[in-house]
């Protein structure tokens, strides 16, 4: 059985205008093992949120490298969740609760299956209210 310090909590991201939800979300993780960071890559964002990135990976990655409580980033060109959670076992996937509707929700379902198989858990993070990155960048348009 692995110690808490040698579990993976991880914690799916684009980070793309960094805030405080993301910031109480890491703190969540930090409770259960060491935080890595899935970060989604500009062509991952892309792929389901229909928008170019504000601010490139390799800057969103530099700012998120700077947070103490993160041990390792990742990046992430996809949806396809279980195939990172495979290649590492992963034993916690945090996010905020708004995945379980909405484009990311069949990758939710699929990667709750997939972590079944090594008994890791999906853990939702109920989400911050009144801030999203997309709701910042509405003031944007």
């Amino acid at each position: 059985m692995k110690k808490k310090s040698d579990k993976i909590a991880f914690v799916s991201m684009c980070a793309d205008g960094l805030h405080h939800g993301h910031i109480n979300i890491i703190e969540k993780a930090r409770n259960y093992g060491n935080v890595w960071i899935g970060l989604m890559t500009d062509k991952g964002i892309m792929s389901y949120k229909k928008r170019k990135p504000l601010i490139n990976f390799k800057n969103r990655k530099k700012v998120l490298s700077h947070i103490g409580a993160i041990h390792k980033i990742i990046a992430i060109n996809d949806l396809n969740f279980s195939k990172i959670a495979k290649k590492y076992k992963i034993d916690y996937w945090i996010h905020g609760d708004d995945w379980k509707t909405g484009t990311q929700s069949l990758a939710r379902l699929n990667l709750i299956k997939t972590m079944k198989i090594w008994k890791g858990k999906v853990i939702d993070v109920s989400y911050t209210k009144n801030i999203s990155s997309s709701r910042l960048f509405r003031f944007l348009d």
